[in-house]
């Protein structure tokens, strides 16, 4: 039986949240420091019902995949557009 590689790229709002001690944090310059931008640190939580699918494509799934050498089996390749 064939198997294919399905992959949506998707959109979507996420809510970074991290608990912070005060030294890391300069409340009188309103400087987060360290924390501008939510890295691994961070817990991350989608926002229901924002994500939105911009394309999907499928391809023939080889399970002994070589990144370096594999080659294309044609193009298998569905392309849908959501902005809704």
């Amino acid at each position: 039986m064939t198997k294919y590689l399905v992959k949506h790229w998707v959109t979507a709002d996420f809510i970074a949240e991290k608990v912070v001690d005060e030294t890391e944090l300069d409340q009188t310059k309103n400087d987060l420091k360290y924390n501008t931008i939510p890295n691994g640190s961070f817990s991350f939580v989608m926002v229901k019902d924002s994500e939105k699918v911009l394309r999907t494509t499928y391809e023939k799934y080889d399970e002994k995949l070589n990144y370096g050498t594999k080659e294309w089996i044609g193009k298998l390749c569905i392309t849908t557009s959501s902005f809704n």
